[in-house]
């Protein structure tokens, strides 16, 4: 996978030069992850775009975590709750 350029509001964005360089890759990124936008010296010139209307996989803004990770995601991770530092310093003053 390729892991070079950047993150336009959600949309993968690569320069002209890198799609050149590895046209064959982007092309099949946008198959399966959906929209790249393309960049010639910081200005969008062009969109990849997969025929397929929905992505295989989806973006990042559409992240679920898996049941496992759901289940302690909000558990303490240890020692004391912050809410409980902060009543306690504000009953001191």
């Amino acid at each position: 996978m390729i892991e070079r350029g950047r993150h336009n509001a959600g949309m993968k964005s690569i320069s002209i030069h890198e799609l050149h360089e590895e046209t064959d890759q982007w092309v099949h990124q946008a198959a399966q992850y959906g929209e790249i936008l393309v960049t010639d010296s910081g200005k969008s010139v062009a969109k990849l775009v997969p025929l397929n209307e929905s992505p295989k996989r989806t973006s990042f803004k559409d992240w679920q975590p898996s049941p496992e990770f759901a289940a302690i995601m909000h558990r303490p991770v240890g020692g004391t709750d912050s809410t409980q530092i902060i009543s306690e310093d504000r009953d001191r003053t």
